[in-house]
Parts: C-alpha cells; sequence; structure tokens
C-alpha cells in the first residue's frame, strides 16, 4: 500500500508576520518547514512526500528547503490555491495513481513525532480514515455576546490535529463532491459522507505554529532536541 505524505504549505502566514511566510522562517539553521519534512523522512510507514506551496515560493521553496537537505522521498513540490481547500485539491490531483492512502499535513506542524505518523497511518490502512487528535485538558464553555451558554461535556471533546489520514480515493471524492462552506479539515469531508473517522491519540507534542510565541516553544523544543541527540 502506498502511502504519500502531502505536507501542505501553501499559506500566507499572516497572522504571524514577518518578510516570508511562517513555514520559511528560519528555526535554527534551517526554515521551519524542511524540520515539518524531516519528521516524515523519518516515518516508515511513508513512501512518498509530496510539498504544495505558493507559487511565488516554488523556487524558493526547492532552493532553500529541499535542495539543502537532500530529502529521498520528496518526490514532487505542487503550486498552492487561494485557500487551505484549493491547495489539498492541488495536491491530490498531482498524487501518483499508485497512491493507495495519503497523509495530509499541516506544514507549520514541524515537531510531528515520527512514531505518531506511523500509528496514524496504520490505523488508517486498517480503518481507512484515521487522525491524530488530542483528549480536551480543560472544561470548554460554549459563549455567545460575551455570556456562557452551556458547558461541554470534556471527556467527548478532542483537538484535532494533523496528519489526517485517508484511503486516496475517499478523500479525493469527499473533496470533489464537497459542496459546503470552506471546511475547517479534511475529516470534516468524510465525516459529513457518513463515514467514520478513527481517532489516535499522539503520544509527543505536535505544536502548530501560528503566533511569534509558538514559533519560540518550537524553537526551543527542537533545540532541546538536539543537543539530547548529541
Amino acid at each position: 500500500m502506498n502511502t504519500v505524505a502531502l505536507i501542505v504549505a501553501g499559506g500566507k502566514g499572516i497572522r504571524l508576520g514577518g518578510p516570508v511566510p511562517k513555514q520559511f522562517r528560519t528555526v535554527g539553521d534551517r526554515p521551519l518547514l524542511s524540520w515539518t519534512i524531516s519528521q516524515f523522512e523519518k516515518a516508515e510507514k511513508i513512501d512518498e512526500i509530496m510539498l504544495v506551496v505558493p507559487e511565488e515560493y516554488l523556487l524558493y521553496a526547492n532552493e532553500k528547503v529541499v535542495e539543502p537537505c537532500g530529502f529521498k522521498k520528496l518526490a514532487k513540490i505542487i503550486v498552492g490555491g487561494k485557500t487551505r481547500q484549493e491547495s489539498v485539491v492541488n495536491g491530490l490531483k498531482s498524487l501518483p495513481i499508485s497512491t493507495s492512502f495519503v497523509a495530509i499535513h499541516d506544514g507549520a506542524r514541524p515537531i510531528v513525532n515520527p512514531n505518531d505518523i506511523n500509528r496514524v497511518v496504520e490505523t488508517a490502512q486498517n480503518k481507512k480514515a484515521a487522525i491524530l487528535a488530542r483528549p480536551m485538558a480543560d472544561t470548554v464553555k460554549r459563549v455567545e455576546a460575551g455570556y456562557i451558554i452551556s458547558t461541554l461535556d470534556r471527556e467527548k471533546l478532542y483537538r484535532a490535529e494533523t496528519p489526517q489520514v485517508f484511503q486516496y480515493d475517499l478523500i479525493f471524492t469527499a473533496h470533489q463532491e464537497f459542496s459546503g462552506e470552506l471546511a475547517t479539515d479534511d475529516a470534516y469531508l468524510i465525516e459529513s459522507r457518513g463515514f467514520k473517522v478513527c481517532t489516535v491519540i499522539p503520544e509527543h507534542l505536535n505544536i502548530k505554529v501560528t503566533t511569534e510565541k509558538d514559533l519560540e516553544i518550537v524553537k526551543y523544543l527542537l533545540r532541546s532536541n538536539d543537543e539530547t541527540s548529541n
């Protein structure tokens, strides 16, 4: 079963700011995105990697992210769309016909653990659809106009993460047939078609970089991991 990682990094990173999108910000000695790719390079269950980036950063991604690291699994860099969903669709259309499963991952999650990647891929291969999802630790309130409306049962609440792994034809068809508003994640498209999606609780941190503080935390964790490995 050929499993392809589709790393989506087509956004402009407006919230974080800076001279380049967040996925290209320097972390340690290389762009954040190259750390993300490295995790999938290490994952045994991943056979190939496809990267989706903004059109204006195609050359930049190749010269600054891919070539210096010599990734062996990275097969293609794909032009993203105006939205994340468009970027995912562009990526899905570009996958080889031999693809059995696709692991869709946010490029801004650079410390996802290879073992967690392997676990969620293996689950999807058995169940057709699976995502990394973490149980909520805090009490969650539903609020309207500044007032609490209700308290939700946190035992049933999970925070969706990536990668989200699906049988290829299942997720491709879901994207093609979805005609609603923009989906917040790919699993929603599968859910909306009546399919069940399994959850795999990650054993390691999997921070998504959206703010400057997130970036500093990721820099610290990667530096600590590097010092530990040495």
